[in-house]
Formats: C-alpha cells, structure tokens, sequence
C-alpha cells in the first residue's frame, strides 16, 4: 500500500506558521497550553492560530494535568478539534472528556507510566506513544527505539513522536507502521519557532513513505 501516516506538527505558537504549515500537508496543527513548556501558547494566540487554519485541519490542545473546567474552556474559546493528555491522567479523567464529544489522544510512555500496556485502561480516541525521558513531559527531541510501538500500532490507533526529524521520519515510520506521526523540534528554529524548510522536508519525507497496512484516520 502507498498510503502514508498523517502528520501533525507541534507547538506553533505563530499564525503564519502554522498556516504555512497546513498549506505544506499537515493533519493538524498542536497548540501547547502547559506553563513550564517554552511552546505555552494563551487562549488568545490560541485563538488566532484556530481562525485562520482551513476546516480540513485539525487543531489540538495539548494539557498537562489539568482541570477538566480549565480543558473545557479552552477547548471552545480557541475551537479546538481534539484535546491531547500528556501528564498521570486517569482513566476516568478521559472518559470524562470523551462524555463531551471531544476527541481525546492519551500519551503514553515507554520508561515511565503511564506504559503503553496501560491502554486498555483508557478509552481514548487515540494514543501517542514516547519514550518519556527528560525534563519535560514531550518528547524532549530525544530519538528511541520506534519499533517498541509497532505491535501497539497493530491494536490501537498509534501517533508516533520522540526526536523525529526531517533525516529520520522515514526510519520510523518503516520500524513503527504509525498511523501519524508527531513532530515538534525536530522542525524548528527555536523553541516554539519553526523553520518552514524543515516542516516542508519532514512532510515530503513522511508523503514519500511506504506503509504495509492502511493507516487509519485520527485527524
């Protein structure tokens, strides 16, 4: 088959950006809402970003631990296409969310909980699967072993991240068979900056792979 993973580029914190990238061929567009991280959007550039983006592309409120209340809000202030749970939230948590129509991608990790055999705890819309190493709860651009997550791929709707780039996204999407995949330094400048050059490399990079199985939509 020559269908390809879906791609979804992390912490734009710019209009333009992230619209550049949506012309480029990105899924969806990832919208930090997490205080210590150096990609924290506020629900006003929030807003802007989700305004001009094309309704084919779907933003995602990336949280941390935090309230339902607060998710909520932001979820329909800054017209967010799904919610992405990156911290220790419970099973009950997202099913909470999910009582509201809102699609929900639960991280899971390799080296710290929750793993990703914690899945069937957790009915979520989608899991993304990580190493977990670092200081941050992302992927810290720290690369692992992507073919960890393949046999997951093969039960549950997989979203591949951790250290991918332009040079390496080709690797592991042929060792991992994700349905997308999700990239954020990898493609940029600075924190929260990106460089259009390498988000248009790593999606011609991604377009150009090969999948043995029919990767299914999540965005």
């Amino acid at each position: 088959m020559t269908n390809h993973p879906q791609i979804k580029i992390c912490g734009l914190t710019d209009v333009e950006q992230a619209v550049k990238c949506a012309e480029l061929g990105a899924n969806a567009i990832g919208l930090v809402f997490y205080p210590r991280s150096p990609r924290n959007v506020s629900e006003a550039q929030a807003r802007d970003i989700s305004a001009e983006l094309p309704e084919n592309v779907r933003t995602v409120g990336v949280f941390v631990d935090e309230s339902f209340s607060n998710i909520m809000r932001k979820a329909e202030h800054c017209n967010l296409g799904a919610v992405q749970l990156h911290g220790h939230e419970t099973p009950a948590f997202v099913r909470q969310l999910r009582n509201e129509d809102i699609p929900v991608i639960k991280g899971l990790f390799t080296t710290r909980p929750p793993f990703l055999e914690d899945a069937p705890n957790f009915k979520a819309s989608a899991f993304l699967a990580e190493c977990g190493k670092g200081v941050l709860p992302g992927g810290n651009a720290m690369t692992w072993n992507w073919g960890d997550a393949k046999k997951f791929g093969e039960a549950y709707p997989l979203i591949l991240a951790g250290g991918l780039s332009p040079e390496n996204v080709a690797q592991a999407i042929s060792e991992s068979q994700p349905d997308a995949v999700d990239v954020s330094s990898g493609v940029e400048a600075s924190p929260g900056q990106k460089n259009i050059a390498k988000a248009e490399a790593f999606i011609r990079a991604v377009c150009g792979c090969r999948m043995e199985k029919k990767a299914r939509t999540i965005f």
